[in-house]
């Protein structure tokens, strides 16, 4: 408790909440026109602070303004306009600063232009510590979701801006660095609904999207960076801690400790465009790191930009690892660089789109959904294509990423809906191969559902569907539904 006498003196001490401390006190007509500070404790391993602040008397025309400095420094002055803020080493509340967390003695500055004679209001300053590794409730830059109730989401995994290498025209037609705001407000424009920004090595980014986000309110910002390596790149979804990029460095010796690093942090690691030829042109665009462990990589992106069935295609790599016994979710991603790119081109936004199907809209439910294999990619990007693939035995039921025990002998019944496919047909893929286990005519209506039945010998499998168009397109890739994966 924070106890304030006519002098503006505060003792506190700290109280049994869901914040780390909470700091209660008084406001009297004596502190009219005048500062107060509120100091407390800030500990060792810190690595951001959230203040929630309220006040009573409001309607008696009391004013109380908010700032803070930290042990060394000015940090902010929000004034009367936000009740809630938060600063880290990488991104801040507007009207706070981003820089490291240092310990020691930090400071609440009350400011009071207003309160009336006779007036007594009382503040509560709920004070939360974060910590490195420390997953966010809901979201980095959204503490509720931004949609409630499961369904399926569509949105776009990779993208640059001017953090990295990302540019656009300018208001006189030069080639300038593209601020985040474009490529936020063209994926909104495109009725997306979450959007992964993943600039290169840098987490620059993240204090940008935490101003965008309350005003992208049907928009999800989900943190990410690409990490770009000279034998690789991938790119992390989730944390914003600085994850070190520097592979084959002292610093980073071997792809396991970066890996170990992504997990202590809770992180998504999937790898990015391994199909594209790596060299001059483009080095490290090719996944070339030596004895990857797959086991500890979430996903692979299957389809960069345009390519979703070429020669830079990355589903033979994906498919490879699954007959390696590795489960994989498939992503794709546009890897776009100029937000005034047109739907529906190469590396639009958007183009592929990655459908995931979690419990809400927010970063947890979709890196959760992500992790399930949740998920297929949309090649084209459309608004409205869709598939549901689920396989049913006498004891148990599977859903895309889901994994089915089926002793030798057992019949499974599989379904396959389709939504928004009419004219084009769909493909099952068992073990990389296509079949005739479906029946692969084309969809006569907007609405179908086929199904079949597959007899389990007991081993190792996997099958997924594919949808082409009439010409061979490929529109849809699903990720598998998995027999057996636990027996290695």
């Amino acid at each position: 408790m924070c106890l304030l006498t006519s002098f503006g003196t505060v003792t506190c001490r700290a109280q049994k909440s869901t914040s780390d401390l909470d700091l209660h006190g008084t406001i009297t007509y004596a502190n009219r026109q005048s500062y107060v500070e509120i100091p407390f404790e800030v500990p060792k391993g810190v690595t951001r602070v959230t203040v929630e602040f309220s006040y009573t008397e409001r309607e008696q025309h009391t004013a109380i303004d908010l700032g803070l400095f930290d042990s060394e420094r000015f940090r902010g002055w929000s004034g009367g306009n936000k009740s809630i803020f938060t600063v880290s080493a990488t991104d801040a509340t507007p009207s706070y600063l981003p820089g490291p967390i240092v310990p020691g003695r930090w400071k609440l500055i009350l400011g009071v232009p207003n309160i009336r004679e006779g007036v007594r209001s009382e503040y509560e300053a709920k004070i939360h510590f974060s910590h490195a590794g420390d997953r966010p409730e809901v979201s980095t830059f959204s503490s509720v979701p931004l949609r409630s109730g499961p369904a399926w989401f569509r949105g776009d995994l990779h993208m640059h801006d001017a953090h990295s290498d990302g540019s656009c025209l300018s208001q006189s037609g030069k080639k300038v660095p593209c601020p985040l705001y474009k490529t936020v407000e063209t994926a909104a424009e495109r009725g997306l609904d979450f959007i992964a920004i993943s600039d290169h090595n840098t987490i620059s980014q993240y204090n940008d999207m935490r101003e965008l986000q309350p005003y992208f309110d049907h928009l999800l910002l989900i943190p990410a960076r690409e990490i770009t390596t000279f034998q690789g790149h991938a790119n992390v979804y989730g944390p914003t801690d600085f994850i070190d990029f520097r592979l084959t460095s002292p610093h980073v010796p071997n792809f396991n400790r970066l890996l170990n690093e992504v997990q202590s942090l809770h992180g998504i690691l999937s790898i990015n465009h391994p199909g594209i030829p790596s060299g001059e042109s483009c080095m490290g665009c090719g996944w070339t790191v030596p004895d990857t462990d797959f086991s500890r990589v979430t996903a692979i992106e299957v389809i960069n930009g345009g390519d979703a069935d070429g020669p830079h295609s990355g589903i033979p790599f994906w498919q490879q690892q699954l007959n390696n016994g590795f489960r994989l979710t498939a992503l794709g991603g546009s890897d776009n660089h100029d937000s005034d790119l047109k739907a529906r081109t190469y590396s639009a936004i958007g183009h592929p789109t990655t459908v995931i199907y979690a419990a809400n809209l927010s970063e947890n439910a979709i890196l959760d959904a992500i992790r399930a294999g949740h998920v297929f990619v949309d090649a084209q990007g459309s608004k409205d294509r869709a598939i549901e693939f689920t396989a049913k035995t006498a004891t148990s039921t599977a859903s895309m990423g889901d994994e089915i025990q089926s002793p030798a002998g057992e019949q499974i019944h599989f379904t396959l809906k389709m939504t928004a496919l009419a004219d084009d047909h769909p493909e099952i893929i068992l073990d990389g191969e296509s079949t005739t286990l479906l029946d692969p005519s084309v969809a006569k209506q907007n609405e179908e559902t086929r199904t079949f039945d597959y007899q389990s010998d007991g081993k190792r499998h996997w099958l997924r569907v594919n949808i082409r168009s009439q010409s061979g397109a490929l529109l849809i890739v699903g990720n598998p539904v998995y027999l057996n994966f636990s027996k290695r």
